[in-house]
């Protein structure tokens, strides 16, 4: 059973790792408004199995009323704050949710709810389902995850090169933190943690994220199972293969912006300064619907 966030970055992620399950035959009941779970499946990406797709089953519920502003391009936060009242709307499928999964978990001898972080508190009544389990499934890298939660530690923590760990102060409008800290008292009875990432690329961090004093329990265990959907092989990427081993190691840059980034003109011409500077080749990625 998945259940969803609101934010488009999520919920691509989320329909993929369905549809994954999916495909070995495991029964997936996705669980979401019905004005989010259209926009998710509108927004399949192309490489998902039409034929897993088909085989979810969608549970459109009421979408909960909440306002859309348009987003403030003077905002001293490059935050996507417009989000945030469907994201406090979400709150309200608690209740929704808990008959659904009652009533699932009687037609099933185990229920496994893999649901965003951000979900966390309209999943809680999982921990009274004796068959029911919790797995958070994490989409954004594992180095992000380390900074985002580095900021909410409230006491040191004993993890090697602490102090190496970005910073992410500063990043978040007090009225986000607000809501993440409601996530955050409702996270400590899940089972698993998911990861979209792979070791052979982010070991170190997850390293420290099945840390005890960081996952919060002694044996949670941490799956990094990417890339869920990983791309065909084709040409044009052996050739940006090719032309990244002509460079010299450690000396290509790789940075992923998110699909809600926005940056003021001022920005970009600071970005295309620095370049110019240093005799750089930027290489430019076209962000999509599909992201």
């Amino acid at each position: 059973m998945s259940s969803l966030f609101p934010a488009q970055g999520h919920l691509n992620q989320l329909l993929q790792l369905s549809c994954l399950v999916s495909s070995y035959g495991i029964p997936i009941h996705y669980f979401a408004p019905l004005v989010f779970s259209r926009q998710a499946r509108s927004r399949a990406n192309d490489l998902i199995n039409p034929h897993d797709l088909r085989k979810i089953h969608f549970h459109d519920i009421p979408t909960p009323h909440f306002d859309s502003p348009r987003p403030n391009p003077d905002s001293s936060h490059r935050f996507p704050t417009q989000l945030l009242s469907a994201w406090y709307a979400s709150l309200s499928l608690r209740e929704l949710f808990s008959v659904f999964l009652l009533d699932l978990s009687k037609k099933f001898t185990r229920v496994v709810v893999i649901h965003d972080p951000m979900m966390a508190f309209v999943v809680q009544d999982i921990a009274s389902i004796p068959n029911a389990e919790s797995y958070v499934f994490n989409c954004i890298s594992a180095s992000s995850h380390i900074s985002f939660l580095w900021s909410f530690l409230t006491k040191p923590v004993s993890v090697k090169h602490s102090k190496e760990i970005p910073s992410f102060n500063g990043c978040l409008p007090e009225e986000v933190r607000s809501f993440v800290s409601i996530q955050m008292d409702h996270l400590d009875s899940r089972s698993r943690d998911i990861f979209n990432t792979c070791r052979l690329v982010e070991a170190p961090y997850l390293e420290i994220l099945e840390h005890e004093e960081i996952s919060g329990a002694k044996n949670r265990k941490l799956w990094a199972m990417g890339p869920i959907l990983p791309a065909p092989r084709a040409e044009h990427q052996r050739e940006c293969l090719r032309w990244l081993h002509r460079n010299e190691p450690k000396s290509v840059v790789y940075v992923s912006f998110g699909t809600t980034i926005s940056l003021t003109d001022e920005q970009v011409r600071e970005i295309a300064a620095r370049l110019e500077e240093q005799g750089q080749v930027p290489l430019g990625g076209q962000g999509c619907r599909h992201q």
